[in-house]
């Protein structure tokens, strides 16, 4: 009879034992989202909210700096199409994105193939290579200002030594923007080539041993061991390249302050002139919100293409 008691109160004592453990769950959930809460704050106060009030200025004729602005509906964005200045900082914009980021990946993986290897003073080219991106990218643009400047820069000096004409390498509409590529590219290759080092040495060796009993050379164990195994690594590394460059402003402040002309402007420093220099905020406004559009597009289609390459992979 006592058997029999105890067995009827079994079911009841587990049922308050898995209602203790939601209670437990949910209690701690509740204090994860507490913790989430200072964050959301920031993002709201500091993104989320400008990102919105900049959109509805871009439907506005705002300059800046007066109280009160009238709607003008899409007329902004109608003359955002219409206006060529537009498409030459769009051009130069992906320039700066697609440009830095293929030179950073190429540059980034081969640093870290090499330090991969036990070679000498590994540690101290690390740094070497590393050491750009811990600098102002505002400071790294003026060094390489007093390098390029045409009166009294580095390369000036150099090039007149051996009997050659100076050149104005920051006032050539057609070789700036490539200038502007070198300097971030030197600047942030650094990044590039950490993680792509952390992935490396994260690639068990016995892969590699394996393909050597099977005969197979330093290419083919690049290209069907390191490279499918460094996806990861690649998809990351890319998607942070893209939205750097493509939102890059303070180097070219630095170098060429967006001239000559128009000629080295990205929509960054583009939509910075607009706003502080001529006045013009609403239009500001219709260029940041496209920006983001742009730079949203490629960043999310590059995650994609290779968060799929990480799955064939």
């Amino acid at each position: 009879m006592s058997e029999l008691v105890r067995n009827e109160r079994l079911p009841k004592e587990s049922t308050s034992v898995i209602k203790k453990k939601k209670s437990t769950k949910l209690k701690k959930e509740s204090s994860l989202w507490w913790m989430y809460l200072p964050g959301l704050v920031i993002v709201t106060l500091f993104i989320i909210y400008p990102f919105i009030n900049g959109i509805q200025l871009s439907f506005t004729n705002w300059n800046g700096f007066s109280q009160t602005y009238d709607w003008i509906g899409v007329e902004q964005y109608q003359r955002l199409l219409a206006d060529p200045t537009t498409w030459l900082v769009v051009k130069n914009t992906l320039l700066y994105g697609i440009g830095s980021t293929i030179f950073q990946n190429i540059l980034g993986l081969l640093y870290a193939l090499l330090l991969n290897q036990s070679i000498r003073m590994k540690t101290f080219t690390r740094t070497i290579v590393y050491l750009p991106v811990i600098i102002s990218p505002i400071i790294m643009g003026y060094i390489w200002y007093f390098f390029f400047s045409f009166q009294g820069g580095a390369l000036n000096d150099v090039l007149m030594l051996f009997g050659y004409e100076p050149v104005n390498a920051l006032g050539n509409a057609s070789l700036n923007p490539w200038i502007i590529v070198f300097v971030n590219t030197y600047q942030f290759v650094g990044i590039a080539m950490i993680i792509y080092l952390a992935g490396l040495q994260g690639i068990s060796k016995d892969y590699y041993e394996a393909a050597q009993l099977d005969g197979a050379s330093g290419w083919q164990q690049f290209k069907t061991i390191t490279l499918p195994l460094l996806m990861p690594s690649i998809t990351i590394n890319v998607v942070l390249n893209i939205i750097g460059g493509l939102k890059l402003f303070d180097v070219i402040v630095a170098l060429t302050g967006g001239g000559p002309g128009d000629a080295s402007q990205s929509m960054s420093t583009f939509m910075y002139d607009l706003y502080f220099k001529r006045q013009d905020a609403g239009y500001a406004a219709t260029q940041g919100v496209f920006m983001a559009v742009i730079i949203l597009i490629i960043s999310i289609g590059a995650l994609i293409y290779f968060k799929r390459k990480e799955t064939e992979a």
